[in-house]
C-alpha cells in the first residue's frame, strides 16, 4: 500500500477540526459561552452544517475518481457519486439530533462508496487508510449531537 501523501493526511485532519469544535463546543458551553460567538459557530448547528458541506464536497471527489472510469462502470460511478450530496440535501434537516443521525449515516455511506471506488481502482490505493480513521473521527464528533 502507498503511503497517503501528507498534504492529503493534513487537510483531512484539519476538516475534521470544525466536527471536533462543534462537538466540543456543545459538550462545554461554560467554557465557549464567554467567547461571544455566534450561535451558527458553536455546537450542534455548526457540526451539521459543516457535516452537510462535506458530505456534499465527498460526492466531488468521487465525481473526480469518476472520470477514470468507461462504459457502464463509468455510470455506475457517476451515478453512485452524486449520492452524498443528495443524501445530505434531503436528511440533514430538522431535529439536531435526527439531523446527526442522517449525516453519520450519510458518512458512513460514503465510506462503503470509498471502498466500492478503491476496488474498481479508481480511487488512489491509499484512499482507504485515508478515509477509515477520518470517518471514524468524524462519526464519534457526530455522536455528541445524537447522544445530548
Amino acid at each position: 500500500m502507498k503511503r497517503i501523501p501528507p498534504a492529503a493526511l493534513i487537510l483531512g485532519l484539519a476538516g475534521v477540526l470544525p466536527f471536533a469544535w462543534g462537538a466540543f463546543s456543545q459538550l462545554r458551553p461554560d467554557l465557549v459561552g464567554g467567547l461571544g460567538l455566534n450561535p451558527v459557530w458553536l455546537g450542534s448547528y455548526f457540526s451539521l452544517t459543516w457535516g452537510t458541506v462535506i458530505l456534499a464536497f465527498m460526492s466531488g471527489v468521487l465525481w473526480g475518481f469518476a472520470t477514470k472510469a468507461e462504459g457502464a462502470q463509468a455510470t455506475a460511478a457517476y451515478g453512485l457519486s452524486v449520492i452524498p450530496a443528495l443524501w445530505a440535501f434531503v436528511m440533514v434537516n430538522g431535529d439536531p439530533g435526527a439531523a446527526a443521525v442522517n449525516l453519520a449515516a450519510g458518512f458512513a455511506g460514503v465510506l462503503v462508496l470509498d471502498a466500492a471506488f478503491v476496488s474498481w481502482r479508481l480511487a488512489p490505493v491509499w484512499w482507504l487508510a485515508l478515509r477509515i480513521p477520518l470517518t471514524v473521527l468524524v462519526l464519534a464528533c457526530l455522536a455528541v449531537p445524537i447522544l445530548t
